[in-house]
Order: C-alpha cells, then sequence, then structure tokens
C-alpha cells in the first residue's frame, strides 16, 4: 500500500520527536493503518487529531513495511463534546479498545461502519441511553471479527432456540436457557434479552450486565499482557455510567 487516500475515523495519537505524531486510524478498506504526521503537534494540527475525529486521510510509503506520511483533512470533529465527561469516557475508550484490539492492515470493514454509528450516537445523545446498547453490540462485534464471538445460535444444553438463552459460560462463551441453567447461575455471565433480540428495550439493568458479559471475554481473550492496561478507560466509562443512573 505505497499510496492511498481514505475517509477514517483517528483511533490514538501518540508524539514522534519534537514536532511530529504517529496517528492510527480505522479506513473502511484497509484497516487500522499507522502513519506519521509531520507538525502533528503544532497549534493548527492539535485540534485535528484528536480520537474520534473523521477525515480524510492521505498515507504514502516507498515501501510496504515503511510507516506511511500521513497527511489527515478534518471532516468531523468531536470536539464540542469532550467537555462532557460521560461521552468523552465513551469515545476514549471506544478508539482505545479500537487501536489496542485491532492488528494492523487488515479490513474490518464491518467495525468501521459499527464504530462510526456509536460515535455518531454518542455525539447526538450523550445521556448515554441512545448509545450504550449500541457500545456493547460494538465489543460484542469486535469480539467476533477478531474470532472470539459468543455462541448465541442456541441453548448449547438443551438446543432450544436463541429465544430461551439467559446465560453464557464464561469458560466457553456458549449460551444456555434458563432451564438449562437451573442451579449454575451464580458461574454463568447474564445474556441481557437485547442482544439475542434486537426488537427488545433495554433498561439499566440490562445495559449494566451487557457491559460485565463483553469485559469479560475482552479481558479473557484480547486485552491481554501489555494490552490489558487499556481496560482503565473502560472501567472509567463503567464508573460514570453507573453513577449518572444512580
Amino acid at each position: 500500500m505505497p499510496h492511498f487516500s481514505t475517509p477514517a475515523i483517528l483511533c490514538a495519537v501518540r508524539h514522534h520527536g519534537e514536532h511530529g505524531a504517529v496517528v492510527r486510524a480505522l479506513t473502511p478498506a484497509h484497516g487500522l493503518v499507522a502513519g506519521y504526521v509531520r507538525g502533528g503537534r503544532s497549534r493548527t494540527m492539535r485540534p485535528v487529531l484528536l480520537p474520534g475525529n473523521r477525515v480524510m486521510a492521505d498515507y504514502s510509503a516507498r515501501t510496504a513495511e515503511q510507516l506511511s506520511s500521513l497527511g489527515v483533512e478534518l471532516s468531523h470533529s468531536l470536539a464540542p463534546i469532550l467537555s462532557e465527561p460521560l461521552p468523552a469516557a465513551a469515545i476514549e475508550w471506544i478508539c482505545a479498545l479500537t487501536a489496542t484490539a485491532l492488528p494492523d492492515d487488515i479490513p474490518y470493514p464491518a467495525l468501521y461502519e459499527a464504530m462510526g454509528a456509536v460515535l455518531d450516537a454518542v455525539e447526538a445523545a450523550p445521556a448515554a441511553r441512545g448509545w450504550a446498547v449500541g457500545l456493547v453490540r460494538y465489543e460484542l462485534l469486535l469480539l467476533a471479527e477478531l474470532g472470539f464471538g459468543l455462541d448465541l445460535s442456541g441453548c448449547a444444553v438443551t438446543g432450544q432456540g436463541m429465544e430461551s438463552l439467559a446465560y453464557v459460560s464464561p469458560r466457553t462463551g456458549a449460551a444456555v436457557s434458563a432451564q438449562a441453567a437451573a442451579g449454575y447461575e451464580a458461574r454463568l455471565l447474564a445474556l441481557p434479552p437485547f442482544l439475542r433480540d434486537r426488537t427488545m428495550q433495554a433498561d439499566w439493568t440490562d445495559i449494566l450486565a451487557g457491559l460485565a458479559l463483553t469485559r469479560h471475554f475482552l479481558e479473557r481473550s484480547v486485552l491481554i499482557d501489555r494490552r490489558a492496561g487499556v481496560l482503565a478507560a473502560r472501567d472509567r466509562l463503567t464508573d460514570r455510567l453507573k453513577r449518572a443512573v444512580a
């Protein structure tokens, strides 16, 4: 990929040298791509290079192995809502998760679309009711795209259909019905109804159960070793959600 231009969502920005920045952005056709922005620490570029912002990105490199030079033109900024603690925490987490979990240069078009949709929802509804369900679904999709998806096709024990599902095994990720889980509920993770049926409304008890479910599998399968530190951003977001709905 010596040269290409693409829409992108900025996910991570790291200072490099005195004046530059290494930026990782999610693109629809190339996945997560890193690039060096010359002058990325300047007063002009700092408001542009914010995680969550959408840009038109222009990547160029002499070889496929070389870190690309990256030029960016702002398409849409989330800066106006970053002063609000809850939306800011949500944007921080979504971007940190994406930048940390995904390998570079592998396309994930479904994740690109889903990430954009969640960020749009956060911007449109800072109070969280409008985007918390979407966040749980995004985390579930990311797990599936990385090969760690939960099996919600039916009860792993009785063979009952999806409509019967109530719990998930924390070890296997397979779902079971309330009937099959009888007596073992304390050892299982609750499966909120909105994750097995998109028509179901979710209350805050369900949303928090969904966040607990996806966090378990993100921590177990994706955010391991040195990547585990990013979970601090997730926990800050969850704490703020709990305080907001208390």
